[in-house]
């Protein structure tokens, strides 16, 4: 009834780019939060960027400067603009919705795949 697929990821030098996107499809009415979250080998997994209900962003004090999240509602695709890509940044990065109301019902904490990005020289 509702998928968020990541994509965009991939291998990238320190100091490149990357745009990460994540495409929600689905019955979809609303989504009232958004973000993007990562996790690495042997840590836990964090918050890197997020929309509030507000439409407010919040950002991680790690990328603070370099990451960029963005959303197009009229496509329920939020994107995540990396740049100044360090080795630290390497994660598995996840998409992440909080609220999603369907036409039938509502989908609390809702999770992609995600999609793998390896900072290396």
């Amino acid at each position: 009834q509702v998928q968020l697929v990541e994509s965009g990821g991939g291998l990238v030098q320190p100091g490149g780019s990357l745009r990460l996107s994540c495409a929600a499809s689905g019955s979809i009415v609303r989504i009232d939060t958004m973000g993007w979250y990562r996790q690495a080998p042997g840590k836990q997994r964090e918050l890197v960027a997020a929309f509030d209900s507000s439409g407010n962003t919040v950002y991680a004090d790690s990328v603070k400067g370099r990451f960029t999240i963005s959303r197009d509602n009229a496509k329920n695709t939020l994107y995540l603009q990396m740049n100044s890509l360090k080795p630290e940044d390497t994660a598995r990065y996840y998409c992440n919705a909080d609220r999603v109301t369907l036409q039938f019902g509502t989908i609390y904490d809702f999770w992609g795949r995600g999609t793998q990005v390896t900072v290396s020289s």
